[in-house]
């Protein structure tokens, strides 16, 4: 998939470099340390060397504790949970499972698909991510699944067999700190504000001709016909 729109903004910050610290130790068993500050300058240069006064080590320790806190809130809800949220492991490679119901989106496709850029109407889906990577089914109801609820291939481009899908070029910036929402949003984000520009392999995710299904879609403002999706012999449990 190829970018549409820069959302990265969003999720990132830009960090100029303000201070540094160098840390020197003595040799021996009774080895002393001492800390130098410098001030870098606005072209990158360390200036001003000074040893770390009392202040600026505060400042430091203020810093590392509001870091160690924001890893702490990674995936936490904002309030009461979502009620989409199917499942959270908010380990440092967390991931979260969640569902949402059919829909209308505005969907990209590469020209060389013949397949009009616009809005048409999705199945409902269920999503699984880690900060990194992104793979997506299909469902047939709008109903909360369980774990015995049957998963069908997701009727896109761009995504493997397995369900994965391939983001291409599209820079992933998710935030430590992002809660259970934003992380969801920025994923639903990313997914559809992407270009579909191909199938991989021989694997076909719909019964039918998946071009002139979603030209017909696009044209036709239709709701998604759940008919032409195809089960993958996978159930939610398979993802827990």
């Amino acid at each position: 998939m190829n970018n549409v729109n820069d959302i990265t903004e969003d999720f990132g910050t830009l960090y100029h470099p303000k201070s540094a610290l160098v840390f020197y130790q003595t040799q021996g068993t009774n080895s002393d340390m001492y800390v130098e500050h410098f001030d870098i300058d606005k072209n990158g240069t360390p200036v001003n060397a000074h040893p770390l006064t009392v202040n600026e080590a505060k400042v430091l320790a203020k810093a590392l504790h509001t870091d160690k806190e924001k890893d702490k809130a990674f995936l936490k809800p904002k309030g009461i949970l979502p009620t989409n949220i199917l499942h959270i492991n908010p380990s440092e490679k967390g991931t979260v499972l969640w569902y949402t119901k059919a829909q209308e989106q505005q969907l990209y496709f590469v020209n060389g698909l013949g397949i009009p850029t616009g809005k048409a109407y999705v199945p409902p889906m269920l999503w699984h991510a880690s900060k990194n990577s992104l793979a997506v089914f299909a469902l047939t109801t709008d109903r909360r699944p369980t774990e015995n609820t049957p998963l069908y291939f997701a009727p896109f481009f761009n995504i493997y067999e397995e369900g994965k899908v391939c983001m291409g070029t599209v820079s992933i910036d998710i935030k430590n700190s992002a809660s259970v929402e934003e992380f969801t949003t920025a994923w639903e984000d990313y997914f559809f504000n992407s270009y579909f520009s191909h199938l991989l392999g021989e694997h076909s995710p719909i019964k039918g001709n998946c071009v002139s299904l979603w030209k017909k879609l696009i044209e036709t403002s239709e709701t998604f016909p759940k008919e032409v999706l195809k089960k993958n012999n996978k159930t939610l449990k398979n993802l827990l």
